[in-house]
Order: C-alpha cells, then sequence, then structure tokens
C-alpha cells in the first residue's frame, strides 16, 4: 500500500487530482488531520487487498500542517511508502481563474485581495513544499491533462514497463519544469523559414514530409531512440514511477513536436504507457 498526499495552492487544482485518483481505485480522503494518519494507515492496512493506494487531500486551511515536519518520521516508523505532490501555478494564472470562476479565495478578507491571499497561502505552506517529492505547474494544463499526469506521475498506469511523458515545447518560452531529460532539436532545419510551411506545425503532413527528407533528422531519430532505450531501462530498475522527457525547438511548433510524434509512434510499437504533450500548441 501507497501513500500519496496532494497538495497545493488554491485554484492550482488539488481536487481535480484527488478526483483522478478516487476514479482510478484509490481510497481518497480530504483534509485528514495529519495526527490522525496513523490510525487510518493501520485501519486500512486490513483492505490492502482492496485498495493499493490511500490518496490524503491537504490544504492550508488544515490546521494540522502545524505537525508537517514530524511526517517523514511517522510514516518512516510506519514503513509507509509515499509520495507528497504539490500543485503550483504563476501568481497570474491563479488569479485568471479565481476571476472566471468568479470563486473566493479560501484566505481572502476585507483587508487582504486577491493577490495578497495569494503570496499568504504560499508561505503557509512552504514547508509542505520543502517535503515534496514531486511539484507540478498546473498553469499550462488542461483539466484533462491533469488528470493523466496525475494517474502516470503515480504510478497506476506502470503495467507494460515504465509510463513515459514525452513533451515538447519552445524555449523562447522557457523549459518545462520537473522533467528528467531534455533534448535540444534547434540543430535539425526550421520548416518556419520556408514560406509554404510556416503556418503548419508539426503534426501536419506537410512539415513531416519537409523533415523526414533531411539528412539529419534520420540520425537523431535513431540516436534519441537508441539512447533511451538504454537508460529508459535504467530508470525502470530504480523503480520510478515514471520517466518525462522534453523535446525543444525555437518556438515549440514544427521541429519539436516532429520528434515527440515520432517518439511517440516508436514507443506505441513497445505498447509503453504514454502521455503526450505540445505544450506550446495546447
Amino acid at each position: 500500500m501507497k501513500l500519496v498526499i496532494i497538495s497545493g495552492l488554491s485554484g492550482a487544482g488539488k481536487t481535480i487530482a484527488l478526483q483522478s485518483l478516487e476514479d482510478r481505485g484509490a481510497y481518497c480522503i480530504d483534509n485528514l488531520p495529519f495526527t490522525l494518519l496513523p490510525a487510518v494507515i493501520e485501519q486500512m492496512r486490513n483492505f490492502a487487498d482492496e485498495y493499493e493506494y490511500i490518496a490524503l487531500g491537504v490544504d492550508a486551511r488544515n490546521l494540522a500542517l502545524q505537525d508537517i515536519s514530524s511526517l517523514p518520521a511517522t510514516l518512516a516508523a510506519m514503513q509507509m511508502d509515499y509520495e507528497v505532490v504539490f500543485l503550483t501555478a504563476s501568481d497570474t494564472c491563479l488569479i485568471q481563474r479565481y476571476r472566471e470562476t468568479r470563486r473566493k479565495h479560501p484566505f481572502a478578507k476585507a483587508d487582504r485581495d486577491l493577490s495578497e491571499a495569494i503570496i499568504y497561502e504560499r508561505q503557509l505552506l512552504s514547508d509542505l513544499v520543502a517535503l515534496s517529492t514531486m511539484q507540478i505547474d498546473t498553469g499550462h494544463l488542461s483539466i484533462y491533462e491533469l488528470r493523466e499526469l496525475i494517474s502516470l506521475r503515480v504510478g497506476f498506469q506502470a503495467k507494460n514497463g515504465i509510463p513515459l511523458l514525452l513533451q515538447s515545447f519552445g524555449f523562447k518560452y522557457g523549459i518545462p519544469q520537473d522533467v528528467d531529460f531534455v533534448f535540444d532539436v534547434r540543430c535539425l532545419p526550421n520548416p518556419y523559414w520556408q514560406p509554404n510551411l510556416r503556418s503548419f506545425t508539426g503534426l501536419d503532413t506537410e512539415v513531416q514530409d519537409y523533415l523526414s527528407t533531411q539528412s539529419s533528422v534520420g540520425p537523431l531519430l535513431t540516436q534519441l531512440q537508441q539512447f533511451l532505450d538504454v537508460w529508459i531501462a535504467e530508470f525502470q530498475h530504480e523503480q520510478r514511477n515514471y520517466l518525462s522527457i522534453a523535446i525543444g525547438c525555437t518556438g515549440g511548433h514544427h521541429r519539436s513536436v516532429f520528434v515527440v510524434s515520432q517518439l511517440e509512434q516508436y514507443f506505441r510499437t513497445q505498447q509503453r504507457e504514454l502521455l503526450v504533450r505540445h505544450r506550446e500548441l495546447s
């Protein structure tokens, strides 16, 4: 049995993440005080055949956060495997989400506006952030992507080898956070400079045909596949729940998208569990 603690900033997607784990068969509890956690774990061990995961939702309103520093020692004494997943997003993103939903931030008051409430909550959760084993920025994720990402990273889909997260991105918009490998494919010919290809993406046949005929593309794909075959196996020996691979080009629309799509086809033949994202296209 494994414990998954889901926490994060209000508006970052904690409820969605917890629901996705519940849909996968985890036993979920929201805002349980940590002082009661040992008793719950002992009780749940009687149902280990039915529940492989316990998922605990925690937010800053839980007054038991004052006991957070003792959590690792408590779980170690109980020989409990665990993950602490912290969901975050930029202040700008959170403000936009609250304005769109017209909901009130839990720490907003007459003398504390929305932006100040977000800053205040970050401070309250700082100790939990320090203990987190996994941080996910949900700013670029849709609801469906977050659900799949949580399930993959926690390990629900590890039936056919270690699951893979493949994502394309544009370096001009920043490197994705929390990735294991980052590969730069800006060395490949850029379809952007072909006027008839500029409006297409790496998912379109026109761009794929163009890149497939370039002499540097084939060797790069072959060597990249060989490299990943070797090191994915090594990560799998370390009992990793997932492996994240990011491919970047300048704008994240052509070359990186094409390479990720080629890797997706390659790993599909191995029947691996995959989550594929094209950050700049979404």
